[in-house]
């Protein structure tokens, strides 16, 4: 009896040994990050990767950055990936971040109908917003908090004009990008996105989509993307090891090499710049 009691112990350990999930199962890191990076199918390229390299599985949430920062805030992930560099800085000086490192960035853009009906076509983001508002051209924002949003407010502060967020013309989904994306079509409106989600967007559509790039170019429509670690004081039971070895990977010739030939429609959505 107890030679068979054995044996079925033998075994079992056997499968424990073979399995994904049994002794040599990989350490896992949560991370919250901005809609932008999931949407984009960035991080499903990115995570296998990761895994190889170093054994850690990549698992996330992906929302406004905003909430991200929150979960941060709140010890819920173990690391962060998101931009919106103002925000990221005071979270930092309030002692919840640890380290920002820069790994990559893409531009902000406004998307309109390709009939383009308020003619902002060309003009600077200040004076296309002006034209927006003086010719009440619906404008889909996002109105959640994320970087995205956080950047599109202060472009109209930049403009010299309030946010006109009490204007029936002006719309808050309080959702994602790609989301929002669809109800600015759907409403033959305007709205901004990042340059990465929007070429999602447009090879979602077979490449020829409906709402196009009217505005872009100008320098601060910058958008950059960074790494934040957690504070050891705030969060003492995140996973920091794991969180400093992700930003060092991503930080890494081989991440940023995937990050380069990350393309859709041969057209790259991030652009690598981890010093």
């Amino acid at each position: 009896m107890e030679t068979k009691k054995l044996f079925f112990i033998l075994i079992a350990i056997m499968f424990a040994l073979c399995s994904p999930a049994g002794v040599f199962a990989s350490d896992t890191l949560m991370m919250a990050t901005t809609t932008s990076t999931d949407n984009t199918g960035l991080l499903d390229y990115l995570a296998p990767h990761f895994e190889k390299d170093t054994g850690i599985k990549l698992k996330w949430t992906a929302t406004g950055t905003g909430k991200a920062l929150k979960l941060g805030e709140t010890c819920d992930v173990d690391v962060l990936l998101v931009h919106a560099p103002p925000a990221e800085k005071k979270y930092i000086e309030k002692g919840f971040g640890k380290a920002r490192r820069e790994v990559m960035y893409n531009d902000f853009v406004i998307i309109g109908p390709k009939n383009d009906p308020a003619a902002v076509k060309g003009q600077s983001i200040q004076d296309a917003l002006k034209t927006i508002k003086d010719k009440q051209s619906a404008f889909i924002s996002r109105g959640d908090d994320s970087g995205t949003n956080k950047k599109e407010k202060l472009l109209w502060k930049n403009a010299g004009m309030q946010l006109p967020d009490k204007e029936e013309w002006y719309v808050q989904t309080g959702q994602g990008m790609l989301s929002t994306i669809n109800v600015a079509q759907e409403r033959g409106g305007y709205t901004m996105t990042d340059r990465g989600t929007y070429i999602k967007y447009q090879s979602q559509k077979g490449g020829d989509a409906p709402l196009i790039v009217l505005v872009d170019g100008d320098a601060v429509l910058l958008n950059q993307y960074s790494v934040l670690t957690l504070s050891d004081k705030n969060c003492a039971k995140a996973q920091h090891e794991l969180a400093i070895k992700f930003s060092d990977w991503m930080a890494g010739e081989n991440a940023q090499n995937l990050i380069k030939d990350f393309r859709l429609l041969g057209k790259r959505l991030f652009i690598p710049n981890a010093k």
